[in-house]
């Protein structure tokens, strides 16, 4: 009996091993695109005078390394029609700009000349609200048994306002973002909450409040729902295709990835106890 099961092991093995065959997959290429890194950041007690952009190309899935795209032209006018030149650092693909002037509300133009190609956007910088307290609650998540933070902040009254959240953990590498805005709480106290469930004593976090417009606000939506907080972070190239405002004046149809905004932040630590 065991010299039967032992033979109808080999040939069952035999059958399988006779069935297996390599599937090739097929994957689509397609010729790189231009990713445009545009975040003007203005941090509140800053002169906001350093500012940077980063240029890069997509490549395929099997890619390891993001193409830097050197040798572009890079600058911004502002309404009063002055020049903010962004030169190329020794790192390649990033362009910096060391005299950059922020005006709350006042709005500003990019213009990327690459490869033959121009590219432009338009935006206005926003102002955020400070964040002025930052609470800790043990009792908090579904469970009522997590940690948790409310960072906290006052809303300016009678003006539509847009918020970024991002919280950085010292315990992961990626980046927690969120968007908000103030419909339902106009001129009130309010706040950003941790999304980390499992936050331990002497955890540090960093949290930063962007104030965006509401044409960024609706961008970051779609963004942040493709990229489901699993990685990586919304100013990386994007998983699937999602249009910013920069566009190809040169030929509209091969148009960039990436978004130019202009954002006051506000940036605190705190330590979880």
């Amino acid at each position: 009996m065991r010299k039967i099961i032992y033979i109808l092991g080999i040939a069952v093995a035999l059958f399988l091993n006779s069935c297996q065959d390599v599937v090739p997959i097929a994957l689509n290429t397609a010729p790189p695109k231009l990713v445009i890194e545009a975040s003007i950041n203005w941090k509140k007690g800053t002169d906001g005078n350093q500012q940077k952009i980063k240029l890069t190309t997509t490549t395929d899935y099997f890619g390891t390394e993001i193409p830097t795209v050197s040798g572009a032209t890079i600058f911004i006018k502002n309404s009063a029609n002055t020049t903010f030149q962004f030169t190329e650092s020794a790192t390649k693909g990033e362009y910096t700009c060391n005299n950059f002037i922020p005006v709350i509300n006042q709005s500003y133009t990019l213009t990327v000349i690459s490869e033959g190609a121009t590219y432009k956007a338009s935006e206005i910088l926003k102002s955020v609200a400070p964040i002025t307290e930052i609470i800790q609650n043990n009792e908090g998540g579904f469970t009522g048994k997590n940690k948790e933070i409310k960072s906290y902040y006052t809303d300016p009254a009678n003006e539509a306002n847009y918020y970024l959240y991002r919280y950085i953990y010292s315990n992961e590498v990626k980046s927690n973002f969120y968007v908000d805005q103030d419909e339902f709480f106009d001129g009130n106290k309010f706040f950003s909450i941790s999304q980390k469930d499992d936050l331990k004593s002497d955890d540090v976090i960093e949290v930063s409040h962007y104030g965006i417009s509401k044409s960024y606000y609706n961008y970051m939506i779609v963004l942040v729902s493709i990229a489901g907080n699993n990685g990586g972070g919304p100013f990386q190239s994007p998983p699937a295709t999602v249009k910013g405002n920069i566009i190809n004046t040169t030929n509209s149809i091969n148009y960039p990835l990436g978004y130019f905004s202009l954002s006051e932040i506000d940036i605190k630590n705190y330590t979880i106890k």
